[in-house]
């Protein structure tokens, strides 16, 4: 979308720019959020890099509230990546404390709100305690029919691949697979939830332009929105915005459509050698 729009639509209210993105349709099903910048809000401040992460909790209530009233199916957010376990042992202590807080504090709200809530990652390594917490609250909610809000933890995009690339040769190995027929539904078949839907959306707050190890296999054809804003600073008005520039995209998903026309892949299938002929090659 191009700036100036967004900026006209940033002018708006909340509530009408809500209802500018509910008019316009074409909504994401699945949003998936980096939420980087904690330590340079806490820097800012001249606070503790863990006060950071404690704001974020905030931004996390005001995304999922949002996400239910657009009525999104799945809402994922990158809590805890694999690389995260290399910062500071007090710092990654803080950061899994900080989880079993906020599904304590959160979990009455989420269920008034009918979210459900599913992890997706390496889950077997989270301290007990936290896991414990995760469990008791995925179960209190499991009932709900709103928001599916999908916790990445203890999460790595290529470590996933790994493993499901890992349980194929398992299986092949075992004669239970032809390798000759592995196709990408086999592959994804053993990624952690092979059943959410791809992300839609992918937004990335703090500015930095990567995924970071973040849906590696998920985020193939997924459109990306950057923000500059600072994750505990993210709110309502700055997801409705991620989601109008997504509504502005033409996703094509390497196909090429033209006005209703038949596409060039559709023409391909009827006739194989229509690229050659165009191409000028010998056959």
């Amino acid at each position: 979308m191009p700036p100036d729009r967004l900026e006209a639509l940033a002018g708006l209210g909340e509530d009408e720019l809500l209802a500018r993105v509910l008019a316009q349709g074409n909504l994401p099903r699945h949003i998936a959020i980096i939420m980087d910048g904690n330590g340079r809000w806490a820097q800012h401040r001249r606070l503790p890099r863990v006060a950071g992460h404690r704001a974020g909790r905030h931004a996390v209530r005001r995304v999922v509230t949002i996400c239910g009233r657009l009525g999104v199916r799945v809402l994922t957010l990158y809590t805890f990546s694999q690389e995260n376990w290399k910062r500071p042992p007090a710092e990654v202590r803080a950061l899994w404390l900080f989880l079993e807080e906020t599904l304590a504090a959160e979990r009455d709200e989420l269920a008034a709100q009918r979210v459900r809530l599913t992890a997706t990652g390496e889950l077997d390594v989270i301290p007990p305690r936290a896991r414990a917490m995760l469990d008791a609250t995925i179960a209190a909610l499991a009932g709900n029919d709103g928001l599916l809000l999908n916790l990445a933890l203890a999460y790595g995009g290529r470590q996933e691949i790994v493993r499901a690339a890992t349980r194929l040769a398992r299986l092949a190995a075992a004669g239970e697979l032809d390798p000759a027929v592995i196709d990408e539904a086999a592959l994804r078949a053993g990624l952690y939830a092979p059943d959410l839907p791809d992300p839609d959306l992918i937004v990335r707050t703090s500015g930095e332009h990567r995924l970071s190890n973040f849906l590696l296999w998920q985020s193939a054809y997924a459109e990306m929105h950057v923000t500059p804003v600072l994750w505990p600073d993210f709110g309502a008005r700055d997801l409705l915005l991620a989601v109008a520039d997504y509504q502005s995209r033409d996703r094509r998903f390497g196909d090429v459509r033209d006005n209703g026309a038949e596409s060039p892949a559709a023409a391909d299938a009827r006739d194989p050698g229509r690229w050659k002929r165009l191409l000028r090659i010998r056959s």
